[in-house]
This record gives structure tokens, C-alpha cells and sequence, in this order.
């Protein structure tokens, strides 16, 4: 069955209950004249609305639509795993639930992993996002390329196409804190990108927020690369280095001028300064410290607590890898 799928499309819910039918009928009839064969999953990482009410019903409807429904919420990425490690096509794409992804871009996408590329990402040509999202891609995408050697001139959209190979050595990672883009740079430099264009969202507004986006930059720079504690590092020797100059300028004052009093504004300044640098330098280790010990503690990724369309008698597996 495995090999007999040309694609799988791993749709990560949340509160999108309204879009799910719109999208199913756009997908089947997007996958119907490109594929033979196609395999929709909607993952629901335990939405607060009936969006696992809906895609049970488009299960039933439709026999490319299987559904898994999370006991918890996990994140995106952590869903987009659970969905990847149920993918059963020999390319896999990935896509969002707003329909600000096309899915005539499947096809493209897909047909570009046959020039030998393992991802191929979706380039927008224009981007339906507020300000500070763009932005924050942006700056994200060139911490990417200093941190985990992202291609510069790659950006590492949510919409993209894989490899089935890729998948497999992908879903291997079994750590709490996934994060799908810096997995991906960290196992292949075969990427590419095709233009399209970027839907405005069907309904609703976004389920991301500044506080969202800022803990996916915190995953890519604490869960791959060392670069955080390295920049500690060279920061205490910066400032123990300034800490000794201003040492003996203070020690030469005072032999110059030994009745001057020192400021209190001066003192407290240093003091406010150090202390703000050791606290992030202890948050920055903590940081480092927790991640590691989940990690050890095997919390899993995910809990699939049901699943609907096919191989529904594995409702109920716990896992950290599907």
C-alpha cells in the first residue's frame, strides 16, 4: 500500500473547523488530475472547536481523507510528526489549514523532487501576513543560515514537498522539541524552491502569535546549534576583559585624585549591567539544561488518541516517533 500512494499530504488542525470541508474539496480535486493514487491526514492537535468532528465526517465522505485526533495540544511542528510518521506516499507534502497554501502548488511541488531534490519548499511571491510575521520570517530565515546553514537564498516556507526516503530518516527524531524545518537542514543541503503565489486566509484569523512564533526561533537556536553558549562565552571574556581596564583606570584615579568620590549612579549601573548578564546567561544554560533532561525523560512528542479513515485499529498508540 505503501509504495502504491504516489503522495500523502500531512495537514496540521487547529481551530479551523469552518475551512476543513473548502479545503478537502479543493485538495481532491487539486490531487485527482495530477495523482492516481493520494492520501489526505488531517492531524488534530487537539482543537477547542469540533474540527475532529468535521474531519471524521469528511472521513467518512471521502476515502482519501484519514484523520488522527491528538490527546493534547503539542504544537504544530510536534502534529506535522505525528502526520509525517502516518504517511504512507512515496513524496509527502506538508501545508497548512487556512488555505493561504494553494493546493494547486502540490503537484508543482512534488514534480520538483524528481530532478533529484529531497525538499522542495513553496517561494511566495507575496505573503498574506501582518508586518511583524514578515519580519520575523525574515529574521528567522537568516538565523537559519548562520545557525544550521540554511541556504540563503531558501526560505523555509510551511508549505513544502518531501521525499518519502527523507521522511523516514526525519521521523527517527524522537526529542520532545521538534522543530520540522531545522531536522530537515540538519539531514539534507539537496533543497530547492519553486514561485508561487499566497492565499489570503479562507476565515478567521491566525493561530500564531508573536509569543508562538518567538518559541519556534528559540527551538531552531537551542535544538540545533551551540552558537547561544558559545556567544556567552565570548561575552564573559568581552566583559571580564573591559571589567579589568576599568579596574586600573578606577585604581589610577584613585591615586590621582584621592579625595574624589565615586557616583552612586556609576555603581549601581555596573551593578544592574552584570547582573542583567548573568541572568541571562544562567536562563541561556537553563535553557540548555531542560531541554536535555526532557529529552532523557522521554516525554513523547505526541499521544494519538484516535484516528479515523484507514488503519483505525491502531487508535490509542502512545508515541514519540508514530
Amino acid at each position: 500500500m505503501a509504495q502504491e500512494l504516489e503522495v500523502s499530504v500531512v495537514i496540521p488542525v487547529y481551530r479551523s473547523a469552518a475551512i476543513l470541508p473548502a479545503l478537502t474539496a479543493q485538495l481532491g480535486d487539486e490531487l485527482a488530475r495530477a495523482f492516481a493514487r493520494f492520501e489526505v491526514i488531517f492531524v488534530n492537535d487537539c482543537s477547542p472547536d469540533e474540527s475532529w468532528s468535521v474531519i471524521k465526517a469528511l472521513g467518512e465522505k471521502h476515502p482519501f481523507v484519514r484523520g488522527l485526533c491528538l490527546r493534547r495540544n503539542v504544537g504544530q511542528d510536534n502534529a506535522i510528526m505525528a502526520g509525517l510518521n502516518a504517511a504512507r506516499g512515496a513524496a509527502v507534502v506538508i501545508m497548512d489549514d487556512d488555505l493561504q497554501h494553494p493546493p494547486s502548488g502540490i503537484a508543482p511541488l512534488v514534480a520538483k523532487l524528481g530532478e533529484g531534490f529531497d525538499v522542495c519548499f513553496a517561494n511566495f511571491t507575496t505573503r498574506e501576513h501582518a508586518l511583524w510575521k514578515r519580519l520575523g520570517s525574515a529574521f528567522s530565515g537568516r538565523v537559519a543560515s548562520a545557525i544550521a546553514g540554511k541556504p540563503i537564498d531558501i526560505y523555509l516556507s510551511p508549505f513544502k514537498a518531501m521525499r518519502s526516503d527523507l521522511v523516514r530518516e526525519l521521523v527517527a527524531y524522537d526529542g520532545p522539541y521538534s522543530y520540522v524545518d531545522g531536522i530537515i537542514l540538519s539531514l539534507t543541503a539537496r533543497l530547492t524552491q519553486i514561485a508561487m503565489p499566497h492565499s489570503p486566509r479562507f476565515t478567521g484569523e491566525s493561530n500564531y502569535n508573536l509569543a508562538k512564533s518567538f518559541a519556534v526561533w528559540l527551538r531552531l537556536v537551542t535544538g540545533f546549534s551551540i552558537l547561544p553558549l558559545r556567544l556567552i562565552s565570548y561575552l564573559g571574556v568581552t566583559i571580564s576583559g573591559l571589567s579589568f581596564v576599568l579596574s586600573l583606570w578606577f585604581l589610577i584615579e584613585h591615586f590621582l585624585t584621592p579625595s574624589r568620590v565615586e557616583g552612586w549612579m556609576s555603581l549601581m549601573l555596573m551593578i544592574n549591567f552584570f547582573g542583567g548578564v548573568q541572568l541571562i546567561a544562567i536562563g541561556v544554560l537553563g535553557e540548555y539544561t531542560g531541554r536535555t533532561y526532557m529529552r532523557l525523560n522521554k516525554r513523547p512528542q505526541f499521544s494519538v488518541a484516535e484516528r479515523c479513515g484507514e488503519d483505525t485499529q491502531d487508535a490509542g498508540r502512545t508515541s514519540g516517533r508514530g
